[in-house]
Order: structure tokens, then C-alpha cells, then sequence
């Protein structure tokens, strides 16, 4: 069973470097289905297997970066909010900038929230209070990010978790 998990892993992973590929040759609206699956070295059904839109491949892709970055950092709380997370996200964030400048030239920035408020909610969490918590909370931190990225990464990794826990947290509790 773990062996397929790996083989569809790959496969995903493969669909998803041949869009990003694509993503720096040519428009976001002018990549076809055809040219990734082809490029990728996939048949069609595979995608559609695995994903049903471009967005969802650069969704998977950020998701996959970043479990690969929170191994690396040792990282045991990956989806849980602390200062440690705070910093270790936008350093990833960071990291990221390339792939950011296509995924905002591309205009699907939905993707890059869609993995943030993946990694920040575990599916197992059911609790009306606790989702709208994490989506208030998913959002806000995406703001965030948002203005950071579009600030060309202005503040440093450390100086973005100092502004959420001494300038936004304090302001939302009161």
C-alpha cells in the first residue's frame, strides 16, 4: 500500500513540476491540461485522477514544499499556530519567492491559501468554535503573508511573527 501512496505521490509531484515549468514559459490561461500531462510524462486520466484543476496542483505542490520544509526545520508542530511556526512559515514563505512571483503573476493566489489553511486546519478538527477560529485566524495570518509578499519581503521572517504576537494579537483580543 505505502509503495503506491509513493508511485501517486511521484506522479502528482511530476504533474505539478511540469506546470510550474509551464508557468515560466507562458501565461497561466494559455496552459493546457494537454501540455502538463504531456510534459509530465502523465496520461490524462491521471491528472483528472488526482486533481481537479490547475489550482489544485500548485495547492499540492505548496502543501508537499512544506512538509519537506517542516522535516528539514524539525518542525513537530507544523500545524499548529506558535511564535516557532510563525517564523519557520515565513522563512518557507521566503524560500518560496519564485514560485510566489509566478503564483501572483498568475493571479491564483486562492491556491497559495488553500495549502495555508490546509496545513493550519487538520481535517479531523470538527468543532464549530474551533473552525472559525482557524479560518478567522487562516485569514487574517494570509493578510498577511498577502501584504508581505506584495511589500516584496520588506520585513524580515523574524520581524513578521514579532508583528503578529506584539501588534495584531494584542489588537485582536481587546
Amino acid at each position: 500500500m505505502r509503495r503506491k501512496n509513493t508511485s501517486t505521490d511521484s506522479l502528482k509531484e511530476r504533474i505539478a513540476d511540469a506546470l510550474i515549468h509551464l508557468m515560466e514559459a507562458k501565461p497561466w490561461g494559455k496552459i493546457t491540461i494537454q501540455e502538463i500531462t504531456c510534459l509530465a510524462e502523465v496520461g490524462r486520466v491521471t491528472y483528472f485522477r488526482n486533481f481537479t484543476s490547475k489550482e489544485d496542483v500548485i495547492t499540492y505542490k505548496i502543501l508537499r514544499l512544506w512538509d519537506r520544509f517542516s522535516q528539514s526545520h524539525h518542525l513537530t508542530e507544523k500545524s499548529k499556530y506558535t511564535l516557532d511556526t510563525a517564523e519557520a512559515f515565513f522563512i518557507f514563505s521566503l524560500d518560496m519567492r519564485q514560485l510566489h512571483g509566478l503564483i501572483y503573476a498568475a493571479g491564483i493566489q486562492s491556491a497559495l491559501y488553500n495549502a495555508f489553511y490546509q496545513v493550519m486546519v487538520p481535517p479531523a478538527v470538527t468543532d464549530p468554535a474551533a473552525l472559525y477560529r482557524n479560518r478567522f485566524l487562516s485569514y487574517g495570518l494570509f493578510g498577511m503573508l498577502d501584504e508581505w509578499i506584495r511589500r516584496d519581503y520588506q520585513e524580515s521572517p523574524q520581524e513578521m511573527a514579532r508583528i503578529i504576537h506584539e501588534k495584531i494579537l494584542p489588537a485582536v483580543r481587546t
